[in-house]
C-alpha cells in the first residue's frame, strides 16, 4: 500500500507499526528519517540488544533476512529488522530471492517490524515482487523535490523544530546548500545548536554558522547578475577563485541555472501577480520584484543563451567535449558571457 512519509510517520508516533514497510526513491532524507524513528522508539532502549537486528545490504540476502523476521521477540510486543541501503542486496531480483520474500510478505510475522531502505532507485511494479509489495507493504516513494519545493520544505522543517526563519535566511540557505535535504536538515540543526533559545534563524545566524561569506555568495552573485552589476560580480568571482575549495564550480553553476530556469519560468507565465510568480519560483512574494527586474534586464532570448552557456560551462567543468580549464577561469568566462 503506497502512504507518503507524513502518513507514515503520524502512524509510528500513534504506535501503529506495520508488519513490513518498503521505503525507496531519489530523497534518501525521508527513507533515513523514518528508519532512525523505527530504531528510536519502536522499543525500550533495554530490549533492542534482543529484538533489534539492523543490516546492510551489501552484506546481506534475502533468506537470511527472512529468517530474522520470522523469529519471536523475547520479553518484548515486537521484533524489529532493518534493511539499510537494501539497493545493494545481491541477487535482489533473483527468482529464487521474490520467491522467498513474495512467500513471506504474503504471510509476515505478525510480532516482527521488517524495514527497507531501498535507496536511489525504484521497483517496478509491473513486476510480481514490485506488485506484491506495494500490495502486501507500506510502501513510500521519496522522489526528489524541485526547487521550488525547498523553500516551503525548509520553513517545514524548522516549525518542527519550534523556530522561525527570516526570508533571507532562508534564501541563503537554499541559494548556497542547494537541494540535499539531508545536508540542510544537518546544517539546521548544528546551527540550532550554536544559536541557543533564539526563536528566529536569522541571516546572521546563516552568515556566522554555515559558512557563508556575508560579501561574497552564490546569493549575492544573483543579485550582482540580477542588476548586471559587473564590478560586484567580478569581487564575487575573484573571491571565489581564491578558495576553490569553499567554492566548488558544479555547486554554483547548478545554483545560476536555477536562477535564470526561474527567469525562464517568469518569462513563460501569463500570470504575472506577485502571488502567483512566489508560488511558481518556489520563492517568497519578498523575492518577486528582483526576479521582476532580472527579466526586464534579460530578455527571454538573452535567458535562453545563458542557459546554453551554463551548460557549457557544465561540460568544462566535467571535462566533457572541451579540453580542461582551470575552475576560475571557466567562471570568469561563464560570467562575462552571463552578463554581456
Amino acid at each position: 500500500m503506497a502512504v507518503t512519509y507524513q502518513d507514515i510517520l503520524s502512524n509510528l508516533k500513534n504506535n501503529q507499526y506495520a508488519p513490513v514497510y518498503f521505503l525507496q526513491g531519489e530523497e534518501s532524507y525521508f527513507i533515513d528519517e523514518v528508519i532512525k524513528y523505527v530504531e528510536q522508539h519502536a522499543m525500550d532502549e533495554g530490549m533492542r540488544s534482543f529484538n533489534q537486528v539492523v543490516i546492510y545490504g551489501k552484506d546481506a540476502n534475502i533468506p537470511d533476512i527472512i529468517n530474522h523476521a520470522k523469529g519471536f521477540p523475547m520479553m518484548s510486543e515486537r521484533k524489529v529488522v532493518i534493511v539499510k541501503e537494501a539497493q545493494e542486496i545481491a541477487g535482489f531480483a533473483k527468482e529464487e530471492n521474490e520467491k522467498i520474500l513474495i512467500s513471506y510478505l504474503e504471510n509476515p510475522q505478525p510480532s516482527t517490524v521488517l524495514v527497507f531502505g531501498y535507496k536511489y532507485k525504484t521497483l517496478d511494479k509491473r513486476k510480481k515482487v514490485g506488485k506484491t509489495i506495494d500490495q502486501k507493504a507500506v510502501m513510500m516513494t521519496a522522489t526528489k523535490f524541485y526547487d521550488n519545493q525547498i523553500p516551503a520544505w525548509v520553513e517545514s522543517f524548522v516549525k518542527s523544530r519550534k523556530r522561525t526563519i527570516d526570508q533571507k535566511a532562508l534564501q541563503l540557505i537554499v541559494e548556497n546548500i542547494g537541494n540535499n535535504l539531508t545536508r540542510i536538515a544537518n546544517e539546521i540543526d548544528k546551527m540550532l545548536i550554536n544559536i541557543g533559545d533564539e526563536p528566529k534563524i536569522t541571516a546572521e545566524h546563516v552568515y556566522k554558522n554555515i559558512g557563508i561569506s556575508k560579501e561574497y555568495n552564490v546569493f549575492e552573485l544573483q543579485k550582482a547578475l540580477t542588476f548586471k552589476n559587473v564590478m560586484k560580480a567580478n569581487e564575487i568571482i575573484t573571491y571565489f577563485k581564491s578558495d576553490p575549495k569553499s567554492n566548488p564550480l558544479i555547486p554554483i553553476i547548478a545554483n545560476l541555472f536555477s536562477f535564470y530556469n526561474k527567469i525562464l519560468l517568469l518569462h513563460h507565465s501569463k500570470d504575472k501577480s506577485d502571488k502567483h510568480l512566489a508560488s511558481l519560483l518556489g520563492v517568497h512574494p519578498f523575492f518577486v520584484k528582483e526576479y521582476n527586474m532580472a527579466a526586464r534586464n534579460y530578455p527571454l532570448g538573452k535567458v535562453v543563451a545563458n542557459i546554453r552557456y551554463l551548460k557549457i560551462a557544465d561540460m568544462k567543468s566535467k571535462g566533457i567535449d572541451y579540453p580542461s580549464q582551470p575552475e576560475g577561469e571557466i567562471l570568469k568566462e561563464l560570467i562575462f558571457n552571463l552578463i554581456h
